[in-house]
């Protein structure tokens, strides 16, 4: 992989080593808004990596204090309910793929990570967060919304059984070290510590052979996937 590779609103670094670890860092210059080209984005760095033979694994990062604030509102409070279904779907997609990934995935929470940004974590294999005054969850129910079915079916997966009522149907948000309960987290570190931590988690995994990992990723999650790729599909048909 080139030492870096500049997207619209992905940053993606590595070291050109025989083995190295992707860290693919989400920066609009503001919440890391789930646009359509971000989304794209993320998607396209996340091939990449994938497509690598020296590629570990990845990590996946946000801005200081950000990590994704979810959809982009813009579209999703636009009017145009065609763009609305296509922008949901393509984030379906994008946890889909996170979820499914050849290489091991892991999130370096640099913040507040809400909506979509928290399906998100959801998707990657494992999760570190900083420690601050942030918070992670689904919020939409507290601003008219519900969530897609491929949302629910990930959140089934990944969301600790005691929490899913209240994360889903009262939009409760937590601080980092209350979403390492909830599920959307599994370490909390200090800001500083972050990314370090991150990659360290990420080289870890470097033990692992690919092609056993891509295996057990299809055993052990294919049903999930195949779930929703149909719920996505069926998204994208609505009249």
């Amino acid at each position: 992989m080139a030492d870096q590779v500049s997207l619209t609103h992905v940053r993606v670094e590595g070291d050109a080593a025989e083995r190295t670890v992707a860290v693919i860092t989400l920066d609009d210059g503001k919440a890391n808004a789930l646009s359509f080209s971000m989304i794209a984005d993320i998607r396209a760095a996340v091939t990449q990596a994938e497509a690598d033979p020296g590629c570990v694994a990845v990590v996946l990062a946000g801005r200081e204090g950000r990590f994704s604030a979810g959809f982009d509102l813009s579209v999703v409070q636009g009017g145009d309910r065609s763009a609305v279904t296509t922008l949901v779907a393509d984030g379906g997609d994008l946890v889909r793929h996170l979820y499914g990934a050849s290489v091991p995935i892991v999130a370096a929470c640099t913040g507040h990570a809400l909506a979509a940004g928290a399906l998100m974590l959801l998707g990657c294999d494992v999760r570190v967060g900083a420690d601050g005054p942030f918070k992670v969850g689904l919020n939409e129910v507290a601003i008219g919304m519900t969530l897609p079915e491929w949302a629910y079916t990930i959140t089934r997966e990944r969301i600790s059984k005691r929490h899913i009522q209240r994360s889903l149907t009262t939009a409760r948000l937590t601080d980092p070290a209350g979403a390492v309960d909830v599920g959307f987290l599994d370490v909390v570190v200090a800001p500083d510590q972050l990314i370090d931590t991150a990659v360290a988690e990420a080289a870890s995994l470097a033990a692992l052979d690919k092609r056993a990992y891509g295996r057990m990723v299809r055993e052990l999650r294919g049903d999930t996937l195949v779930t929703m790729a149909d719920q996505i599909a069926a998204d994208r048909n609505q009249p």
